[in-house]
């Protein structure tokens, strides 16, 4: 029986199979062109612009970074790169990741894991950092929630956490173009790699 098509055609040429991914078809300039026009929060944001993946990498990195000074450049890129199988199989809200179940899980253990080996990190990525990457991501979700997606500062409490007051008054989420997005992604993955 012909097996159903499972790769997707990129804009490198690269043909990625989503369901067994390899590290030679993958490209940092997919990965931040497929993040940057896929919009978080569903799209439910003020502004001009969706707010997207992209940009809440980039935050989320620089969160990370500002909690973890003397983080070696692997672990920023690790949280640089934390939703990047969301180029290919798209951003849902946790309840809705929830319902689908282990399968989207599993989809985004084998995309992550075809991106680790591609950029020279660790498959896994040890349990302490991890924590402190997902701490990031939560301050993240945090202020987009109130700044942006039109939460009460007590909803978002309650859902992410309330977040280190210094971050929260310094941190500003930002709506640009998506090619704005892109550009400064690639750039802060190149930096990021010439430490590596």
């Amino acid at each position: 029986m012909k097996q159903p098509r499972a790769w997707q055609r990129m804009l490198s040429g690269r043909r990625l199979d989503l369901l067994d991914p390899t590290p030679m078809d993958i490209e940092i300039e997919d990965i931040a062109h497929g993040l940057a026009f896929v919009a978080r929060w569903n799209g439910q944001t003020i502004g001009d612009y969706a707010y997207s993946v992209a940009e809440h990498s980039l935050l989320v990195e620089q969160i990370f970074t500002t909690m973890n000074p003397k983080a070696p450049a692997k672990w920023q890129l690790a949280a640089l790169l934390h939703d990047a199988p969301e180029y290919v199989i798209g951003d849902m809200i946790s309840p809705v990741k929830a319902a689908v179940g282990p399968g989207y899980e599993t989809l985004d253990d084998r995309l992550m894991t075809a991106i680790h080996i591609r950029f020279g990190l660790p498959t896994q990525v040890p349990v302490q950092i991890k924590k402190q990457i997902k701490k990031a991501d939560k301050i993240s979700a945090w202020l987009e929630a109130v700044q942006i997606a039109g939460f009460t500062q007590v909803e978002a409490d309650k859902l992410f956490g309330k977040p280190d007051s210094n971050i929260a008054q310094n941190a500003k989420i930002y709506l640009r173009p998506p090619i704005d997005v892109r550009h400064d992604f690639t750039t802060r993955h190149t930096e990021l790699m010439s430490f590596l």
